[in-house]
């Protein structure tokens, strides 16, 4: 590569890489590899809808597909053979000093990332997720004692008692990340199993830790809790039934919690993503969903990063936001604007 040409980095975004003299080539025919299959057409709104994305966001986004290791070698070609080093620009504060937040869903995607920025303001973290692997990997890429993990199911009341005792005796935020997909369902199609165990996780189990949080903060004087709703919490047309119908319920559980607590210094709000990046299955298993979901999920707004929603999540549970209670932010890219 040409001296006079910038490095580009995995931390670039897609629409970056496709201005890029040295980036655009590779980064087109990477694209059109991962799209055999389709036309040109599809592969430009393909790329339309995850420009905003940083390179290395594709990885989890691919569900496997792609590695880390691919991302890296496609930088380094990019780069006359090397990896230049990224910058670490735009440092958190430390608006997370001596307070102590609960994450549910810590071990990947928007959960992860939500954990990271408070560890990285200077919090300590209840890493919470039903995989010991990835709560170990986040623990151990954290400053000692940064983070507390519990491996656990939020619907489980001993483990509810376990995420609680791990905290200790102070609560400051509650993050509630968790959820799961419902293969973008129908009514008619939503079989027993799948009503439950989606209403299970993505209600009961929020309802439940943030039953035992309140409790907590009660005694101690406050705190801050955050739900994440969805897209579908504000729409009939994101997602299935079952799915559009937990998340529905999240924003009721949390408007109620708002005007019950907020004299107790207790404050809840919501934060409704859009398009993210993360590992979360979105796929359809139903054709009758896709064909009338289908023509409205062509209208979404560029597909965003983990990242950025963390930077929404920790807004409100931070001292920032000491004035807002009961809302629901839509960091949607503007979809719910249509």
């Amino acid at each position: 590569m040409s001296d006079h040409i910038a490095p580009i980095t995995g931390k670039d975004t897609i629409a970056r890489w496709l201005a890029h003299p040295a980036g655009s080539p590779i980064i087109r025919e990477f694209l059109a590899a991962m799209s055999q299959g389709q036309d040109s057409k599809d592969l430009d709104n393909v790329t339309g809808k995850i420009q905003n994305l940083p390179l290395n966001a594709l990885v989890e986004l691919s569900q496997g597909k792609l590695t880390q290791d691919a991302v890296d070698e496609l930088v380094r070609q990019a780069n006359g053979g090397v990896i230049p080093e990224e910058s670490n620009a735009g440092a958190s504060s430390a608006r997370f000093t001596g307070k102590t937040v609960i994450v549910t869903g810590a071990g990947s995607g928007i959960g992860k990332a939500t954990a990271e920025q408070i560890i990285a303001e200077g919090g300590r973290v209840v890493a919470v997720d039903i995989s010991a692997e990835r709560l170990n990997q986040l623990a151990k890429e954290a400053p000692e004692g940064s983070v507390a993990t519990v491996t656990g199911d939020i619907t489980n009341d001993a483990d509810i008692e376990s995420i609680v005792k791990a905290a200790g005796e102070r609560i400051d935020g509650l993050a509630n990340v968790a959820g799961i997909m419902d293969g973008m369902l129908p009514l008619h199609e939503v079989d027993n199993d799948s009503w439950e165990r989606v209403m299970a996780v993505n209600v009961t189990g929020t309802f439940k830790l943030s039953r035992a949080v309140v409790s907590a903060m009660l005694e101690t004087g406050g705190g801050s809790v955050v739900n994440v709703a969805s897209e579908a919490s504000l729409r009939g047309n994101a997602a299935g039934t079952a799915y559009t119908t937990s998340k529905h319920a999240v924003i009721g559980l949390t408007k109620s919690a708002a005007f019950l607590y907020g004299p107790n210094n207790i404050r809840t709000n919501a934060v409704a993503p859009g398009p993210t990046a993360t590992g979360i299955e979105g796929d359809f298993k139903s054709e009758f969903g896709q064909k009338r979901l289908g023509p409205f999920m062509a209208l979404i707004p560029p597909v965003t990063t983990a990242e950025v929603l963390a930077k929404s999540i920790t807004w409100l549970l931070s001292d920032d936001s000491e004035n807002i209670n009961g809302q629901v932010l839509a960091s949607d890219g503007g979809w719910s604007a249509q």
